[in-house]
């Protein structure tokens, strides 16, 4: 069995790098879309949802770059390309959205994504001894759990 420079079996290491990439093409994209929401967002919930998107996406774009980070980490490339990032989402991108509640359904459906490849990861990691993602992962999760709910919160549901 052969692992890579931190000691994670090689074949492991590889399929982790696969779903952090997966990961990576879908942050993207959401990135964009709550980018997009923060400029677009019309009503009288301006104030309060352009500088909740704005915290939002600059989480976003933070995480973007650990999980790249972590890609190199493991000995692989992260992808880099944006037509990779629409091929590899599942998280349809979004334009001209301007409604504050279709926002936030859409920031819900998103997390929603999100978590359940974390959570993919977080197993595939757990099983690879790779305590690296797998506090990456744990701590993504229990961070978007609670913004799940307090953006359901806002929905009233």
């Amino acid at each position: 069995m052969s692992t890579n420079r931190i000691g994670i079996e090689e074949s492991k290491a590889q399929g982790l790098a696969d779903q952090l990439n997966e990961l990576l093409a879908h942050y993207q994209i959401f990135y964009m879309n709550v980018r997009g929401y923060h400029w677009n967002i019309k009503g009288d919930k301006f104030f309060e949802l352009h500088t909740k998107f704005e915290e939002l996406y600059t989480d976003l774009l933070l995480k973007v770059d650990e999980i790249a980070e972590r890609i190199l980490t493991l000995g692989y490339r992260p992808i880099h390309a944006y037509s990779e990032y629409m091929n590899l989402s599942r998280i349809p991108e979004r334009t001209n959205v301007t409604d504050g509640h279709q926002c936030v359904k859409e920031i819900l459906d998103g997390l929603s994504v999100l978590i359940k490849l974390e959570r993919d990861i977080l197993e595939a990691s757990g099983e690879a001894s790779d305590e690296g993602t797998n506090s990456l992962m744990s701590d993504y999760i229990t961070e978007q759990e609670k913004t799940a709910w307090m953006y359901s919160s806002f929905l009233g549901e």
